[in-house]
């Protein structure tokens, strides 16, 4: 689980809470900030708006992606540096062929495609081709559930407002009993509120993060591919390594040094 994730959400949230109990009512305070019209304008008009937006399988997706921002994304690049460095070495005593084996021992469905494209003999132009429109499609997917949940983020806003108005106008038409004004335009101001927490409470985070996964995903499958296509040129390892070390940033540098044996 990232615990960044989750300290974020929780913490703001309570944060929020604690805020409006320091007030004189207390928490009897809560009170005044739940309110179900509101609830229903502000979240049930931004999700049927994102509803309407994507098709039906589209949006559940959408919904569901949520649970990838509580998992650690795992696959450091260091460690694959690590790993190429030691594929290269194995086709470099025992030849390409030998990666064949090597390959069946790997749990990353893309690297392994990459080493049996390799050990078939396939051009290494069409080998970038086919590792390339993979990650490009990879991307597409992942830019789809980021898509979701800014939309959500920028529906939430305007949704509240369409609740403030909605409060305004019903406050405006009851302006007979004055001592009426005050509750109704602090109800009409919860949805604005609502679309907001919304938006930068949940949505935004949650884009952000799924971004930043993304980001990372794509660095380390992109050194799968110049790696491979390295060895399969028939590269020193040292200078396979050196050439992956670029995409890490000086100061993780060292990771990938602590890598197998360079001397073949």
């Amino acid at each position: 689980m990232d615990l960044a994730t989750i300290l974020g959400l929780v913490v703001g949230i309570v944060l929020v809470i604690i805020s409006i109990c320091m007030g004189d009512a207390g928490i009897a305070s809560l009170e005044g900030f739940l309110d179900a019209p509101s609830a229903m304008i502000t979240f049930g008009g931004s999700f049927c708006a994102v509803l309407a937006s994507n098709s039906l399988s589209e949006f559940v997706d959408g919904l569901k992606s949520i649970k990838l921002v509580f998992k650690v994304y795992t696959e450091d690049t260091g460690e694959m540096i690590k790993r190429i460095i030691d594929l290269s070495n194995v086709a470099r005593k025992e030849g390409l062929l030998s990666l064949e084996e090597a390959a069946a021992d790997l749990d990353d469905a893309f690297l392994k495609k990459g080493i049996l494209l390799i050990v078939d003999g396939t051009d290494p132009e069409l080998v970038r081709a086919i590792m390339e429109t993979e990650l490009t499609s990879l991307e597409e997917r992942h830019k789809g559930k980021v898509a979701f949940w800014e939309t959500l983020g920028s529906m939430g806003p305007a949704w509240g407002m369409i609740g403030t108005l909605i409060g305004l106008i019903n406050m405006l038409g009851n302006m007979d009993d004055p001592g009426a004004l005050g509750p109704a335009m602090s109800v009409a101001l919860l949805t604005t509120m609502y679309g907001s927490m919304l938006a930068n409470w949940l949505c935004a985070p949650v884009a952000n993060k799924m971004k930043a996964n993304n980001g990372k995903e794509v660095m380390v499958k992109q050194i799968m591919i110049e790696g491979l296509l390295s060895i399969q040129a028939g590269e020193n390892p040292r200078v396979i390594e050196e050439k992956l070390k670029s995409f890490v940033a000086p100061k993780d540098r060292e990771t990938a040094d602590e890598g197998g044996d360079l001397n073949g």
